[in-house]
């Protein structure tokens, strides 16, 4: 009998952020972010649900799978954020640094380097009170083609 697995791994880093956006004025984005609109920023400690879409009867074991993920995550996620300030990230010159862009974006960055299976989802745990899921196109199925007609949130 074959089937399909999901296999989600947790990551954590540390990270400050301002909501804001050069596109409205001033008065606009502190109405909108309130008090997250701070000019100093404020910070958050992530976590990033990553979830792979597997054969459930392949030839890697579960603790290579994972030991693969965690290499790769800690490379393109938990390196390039922890202890940054994410408006300074190129990827966010053109986004707002909101929580949904965040998870997007960590999309982008492994939908076409899963060591294993696919990517099926990105979720990312802000606040005690925001969870942000983000579910794109799979690699080898328009991928880039979708990420690249996708509209990017300015707000």
């Amino acid at each position: 009998m074959s089937g399909m697995i999901l296999i989600s791994r947790t990551y954590r880093f540390s990270a400050a952020h301002r909501l804001h956006t050069d596109r409205l004025p001033d008065d606009v984005n502190r109405k909108i972010y309130g008090k997250c609109n701070n000019p100093n920023g404020h910070g958050h400690n992530y976590t990033v649900v990553v979830t792979i879409r597997s054969d459930a009867h392949g030839d890697q074991d579960i603790a290579d799978r994972a030991r693969a993920l965690d290499d790769l995550v800690q490379r393109c996620v938990v390196e390039r954020f922890d202890h940054r300030h994410l408006n300074y990230d190129p990827a966010f010159r053109e986004r707002a640094t909101t929580g949904e862009n965040l998870a997007r974006l960590i999309w982008e960055l492994l939908v076409d380097q899963v060591p294993f299976g696919q990517l099926a989802k990105i979720g990312v745990v802000e606040t005690r009170d925001n969870f942000f899921e983000y579910c794109g196109t799979p690699s080898g199925q328009g991928a880039s083609r979708d990420r690249d007609s996708m509209p990017v949130s300015a707000i």
